[in-house]
């Protein structure tokens, strides 16, 4: 019994890390949102407002569940498709809108979010 105790913290410890690592690549997601939401371009191209949207959406559907890492890593499988198509959305508008290298690296940027964010999906399994 005392082995199944153990591997049992072992695998809250991982969920716990794997929230932890989403937390961080969700930072990074905000920042991207930030510049986005503050750049001169988004007037010309509200259609950029749809990244941010997503975004915020992710991080308000986890945000409640941080202190829950099974129900936090089953949400953020159930989101990340809709996040995935809002970043592919995006990847395609930012160039449209400016080719200053902000968005070219926000757009590098918020792939990078993505990426990770399945990798942590991955791992949760």
């Amino acid at each position: 019994m005392a082995a199944m105790s153990s591997d049992a913290t072992t695998s809250d410890d991982a969920r716990r890390q794997l929230v932890a690592r989403a937390q961080m690549t969700l930072a990074h997601a905000w920042m991207v949102r930030a510049f986005v939401r503050h750049s001169n371009e988004v007037e010309d191209f509200p259609e950029l407002h749809e990244i941010g949207r997503a975004v915020f959406d992710l991080a308000r559907a986890l945000e409640t569940r941080v202190d829950d890492p099974p129900g936090y890593l089953r949400m953020l499988s159930k989101k990340l498709a809709k996040f995935r198509l809002a970043v592919e959305q995006f990847a395609t508008d930012a160039p449209k809108a400016s080719s200053h290298t902000n968005f070219a690296m926000a757009v590098i940027s918020i792939k990078g979010c993505v990426t990770e964010l399945e990798a942590i999906v991955a791992a949760s399994r």
